[in-house]
């Protein structure tokens, strides 16, 4: 006859084994997470620079583009103000309605 208390002590090896088996999956798959997250990172970094640099190209170029405009910024407010807007916008319907 089988003696019923052994039955207890296998699976309790039994369970330590299988909770050893799951801590060195986790460990591995951490390790493997780590690994891609620092490869991330050096991405990231590297993009963020090329972003940077972009940014600070196209701030040199707003700020040439400001200084060659100056000469017509008289010229450009006026042509903004809405009477203005108005009176080109009567012209176009004109030329439109005539063709």
């Amino acid at each position: 006859m089988i003696d019923l208390s052994w039955i207890g002590i296998w699976l309790l090896v039994a369970s330590v084994v299988v909770i050893v088996i799951e801590a060195a999956l986790a460990g591995i798959w951490s390790l493997r997470l780590a690994r891609r997250s620092q490869q991330l990172s050096r991405r990231l970094a590297s993009e963020q620079a090329a972003v940077q640099a972009d940014l600070a190209r196209l701030q040199e170029s707003l700020a040439e583009t400001v200084v060659l405009w100056q000469p017509y910024r008289r010229l450009i407010r006026f042509l903004q103000h809405p009477l203005v807007m108005a009176l080109m916008q009567s012209y176009t319907r004109r030329r439109s309605a005539a063709r």
